[in-house]
């Protein structure tokens, strides 16, 4: 549904900035909470409502209440009422890092004379996709730098080419797209080749800090950048991923920042995003940054916990930037989805011989290198249901249709068991050794809390699948 200015508040707000500082520092300056009051709107995210710009602040501002650990269970609970335990994975396949923006933390930047740069030509491509689909991906997220290359029409080639690489049982069936703000044409373009996710990371939602780190190209400018999902709504898309890069400047403002965009998106088109993003800063080609933003292990770990509360229905993605203690621990508050078996050296998937030449072309280093298949050992150890399901795409169960079902926390009828299904599938066509009988008795337990009717029919579908069917989902 596209909304006519009639049907919004008056004035209309659609691709207009949306931040004012002034009122988010206000709220973090001003919002004393007692432990009344942050139990209190703990309460409220439980029972499954979005808090409020104020209601997030008590949250951030929670600190000598004695109740960071109460943030932290009541962010466990909730995820469990929404989500249940299980956990998306999917890989990033950077294709390209040539770039014209001049970002101060990205090894990407212009100005980085020590960056290989490269393109993935189509055959490169395949080889890549071929390699990740050997070892049991079904999802990805493209990820492009900032470049005339790579144009609309360039970007739907790259994801219609990815989406015709079959290998075995293998197949991607879910292309998700970080790349460059484009214009509402340019978006059509894209939504129209059959991605899934539009993520666009605002890095930095205080404008000043925002003027600072980009200092050339057309990322520059804040309000273009701000304004880009906006224009996705109104071309179509509407499953949108928003984000902010911690360590940029005061983690607070950056979460009421992405609470407010969430705001935004709901009031405008009546649809929050589909994920939240936070990746912290790391180590990056020639980085030079000030430390005075880093956003340490505890307060990341606060800060999770809030977004799982501020925004229940949004899926919190949690990256390999993480050291494997830390997304282990972060896990528990509220993450849905995590990428695994991660390189983002370019070309390395199918060829990691020169190190050093693809260390050149990566964006940042990452601190979880283990492979997919050791990640879902993890996970079944320890209780979590790891999930490649792509069904309400299929399904139509996007923007509103999506927002309807997962609000109240109905999404949970069809995630379980789809989630058992495409790890079903994973067991049979991937999984090696003692993460076998570990799946299969992750999954019967799970299977044992349907409902029954939809237990029978998760169980016949199993049958199914062992005998050869695959993609098979409610």
């Amino acid at each position: 549904m596209r909304f006519s200015p009639e049907k919004l508040a008056i004035p209309d707000q659609r691709m207009k900035p949306f931040i004012d500082t002034e009122e988010i520092w206000n709220l973090i300056n001003n919002t004393k909470p007692d432990k009344q009051r942050v139990r209190d709107v703990i309460a409220k995210s439980l029972d499954k409502q979005r808090l409020t710009l104020e209601e997030t602040a008590v949250l951030v501002n929670s600190i000598g209440t004695g109740l960071a650990d109460e943030i932290k269970e009541g962010a466990k609970e909730l995820k469990q009422r929404v989500y249940g335990n299980r956990i998306v994975l999917f890989a990033p396949l950077y294709v390209g890092n040539r770039c014209i923006n001049n970002c101060k933390y990205c090894g990407f930047r212009s100005s980085n004379a020590d960056a290989i740069r490269k393109t993935l030509d189509d055959n490169e491509i395949i080889k890549e996709v071929e390699a990740l689909e050997d070892n049991g991906q079904k999802r990805l997220i493209l990820v492009y730098g900032e470049h005339p290359d790579y144009s609309p029409e360039y970007i739907a080639h790259t994801v219609k080419l990815v989406y015709g690489v079959k290998k075995g049982h293998g197949e991607i069936r879910r292309v998700n797209i970080n790349a460059a703000p484009l214009d509402i044409e340019g978006f059509r373009t894209v939504g129209e080749s059959g991605i899934g996710t539009y993520q666009i990371f605002q890095e930095t939602y205080h404008p000043e800090a925002y003027k600072w780190y980009h200092l050339g190209g057309k990322k520059r400018d804040y309000e273009w950048r701000l304004t880009a999902l906006d224009r996705a709504q109104e071309a179509g898309i509407d499953d949108v991923g928003i984000g902010a890069l911690f360590g940029l400047y005061d983690w607070r403002f950056e979460v009421l920042g992405l609470v407010r965009h969430t705001n935004h998106l709901e009031a405008c088109y009546n649809v929050g995003p589909h994920t939240i993003s936070f990746p912290r800063i790391k180590d990056a080609l020639s980085l030079n940054l000030d430390k005075k933003y880093e956003t340490g292990d505890d307060d990341f770990k606060k800060l999770v916990a809030i977004l799982r509360l501020a925004v229940p229905y949004t899926g919190l993605i949690l990256t390999a930037r993480e050291s494997p203690d830390v997304r282990r621990e972060v896990l528990q508050y509220g993450v849905s989805q995590i990428d695994g078996g991660t390189k983002l050296e370019i070309g390395s998937y199918s060829d990691s011989q020169n190190e050093e030449q693809n260390l050149n072309r990566e964006q940042f280093k990452i601190n979880d290198a283990r492979s997919l298949a050791d990640v879902i050992d993890e996970l079944l150890t320890n209780d979590y249901l790891p999930s490649f399901c792509t069904s309400c795409y299929r399904m139509g169960r996007t923007g509103e249709h999506f927002m309807e079902f997962s609000v109240p926390g109905f999404i949970k009828r069809f995630c379980t068991p789809n989630a058992i299904l495409t790890l079903s599938e994973y067991i049979c066509d991937y999984a090696q050794g003692e993460t076998i009988d570990k799946g299969w008795k992750v999954i019967e337990k799970n299977i044992e809390k349907l409902d029954p009717a939809v237990a029978s029919g998760t169980r016949e579908k199993i049958e199914k699948i062992k005998a050869g069917e695959r993609d098979l989902y409610f």
